[in-house]
């Protein structure tokens, strides 16, 4: 029996929605250190609100994201953007989260974004609580996918995340090197292909982050703590809740939106990688928890600072 080539496997394992993959470009980032790749969907009419979408953990703007653009698109204008060390993300010598979340804050600036809604999925939620911690006047509410308010719970999480630590600290110099940006940006362009065949897209873009991106960013999430300002967020804010996720327990998720005032709760009977492996169910309610969001927006009243 012949094995199976890595693209064979994929295509034999893994289903693939298929979706129209929306062009995008390198957008300067003034004051952070380099570009970033965009995509930048229009909505229905100039006046749509936007939404700025955040990847997950490894992952790239378009490969957490492209089942739900068109969905978002009929009535919003929405953003997708590679963050630091992921796809085509800007390469600096640290990765940070505290970095992406003002880089968030420099595009919004950049594409004179008004109305802004950020939604993140897993890691890039995370993120996109920072962008409200660190940017607060530039966004009118949140969508948070499989996420959490810190990690390191259990014996197991405070171990793996402090052998991360060390290892990464141990990789730096490697991540910094010429070596490391020049393969990662080489295996984003090593598939140049027409997304006609989802699949290979799709390893393309994977492909387009170093393991050791993964490993800075994975050090720095287990370092993120949320829990003490969480009660502070004024804007409307949606937790969507994958209840078979074992990546970051269905309570742990629900528990951030109890923190959050006013925070709606969407539910989807799927796990961890259901923005992709199972969009059929996870874009429905994303766009409605989105919906939601924009409908509230209106309901909340910010202090007026004096």
């Amino acid at each position: 029996m012949n094995a199976l080539s890595p693209r064979s496997l994929v295509r034999s394992r893994f289903y693939m929605p298929w979706a129209r993959i929306p062009a995008g470009r390198m957008v300067e980032l003034p004051g952070r250190g380099g570009s970033t790749y965009v995509t930048d969907t229009p909505g229905p009419s100039p006046e749509s609100p936007t939404i700025v979408l955040l990847h997950a953990l490894g992952c790239t703007g378009l490969l957490t994201w492209f089942p739900a653009i068109e969905p978002l698109s009929r009535r919003f204008r929405v953003v997708t953007m590679d963050q630091r060390w992921h796809g085509q993300g800007i390469q600096s010598p640290e990765f940070s989260l505290y970095d992406c979340a003002d880089d968030v804050g420099a595009l919004i600036d950049v594409l004179e974004l008004e109305d802004v809604i950020v939604g993140g999925f897993s890691m890039g939620s995370i993120v996109a609580q920072r962008v409200w911690r660190q940017h607060p006047e530039k966004i009118q509410g949140l969508v948070l996918c499989a996420t959490t308010d810190r990690f390191r719970l259990n014996v197991a999480e405070r171990f793996f995340f402090a052998g991360m630590e060390t290892t990464m600290l141990g990789a730096r110099g490697f991540s910094r090197s010429r070596t490391a940006v020049n393969a990662a940006r080489a295996t984003a362009r090593a598939l140049d292909l027409a997304p006609s065949d989802i699949h290979e897209w799709a390893m393309r873009e994977f492909r387009s982050t170093s393991p050791w991106a993964v490993g800075q960013a994975l050090a720095a999430l287990g370092r993120h703590h949320s829990r003490p300002w969480l009660g502070k967020i004024d804007v409307p804010t949606a937790v969507v809740v994958g209840t078979k996720d074992r990546v970051i327990p269905p309570q742990r998720q629900i528990a951030l939106a109890r923190a959050i005032p006013g925070a709606t709760v969407h539910e989807v009977d799927s796990g961890h990688a259901m923005c992709v492996m199972e969009a059929e169910k996870f874009v429905p309610v994303l766009v409605e928890a989105a919906n939601t969001v924009n409908a509230r927006r209106r309901d909340f009243r910010r202090p007026i600072a004096n």
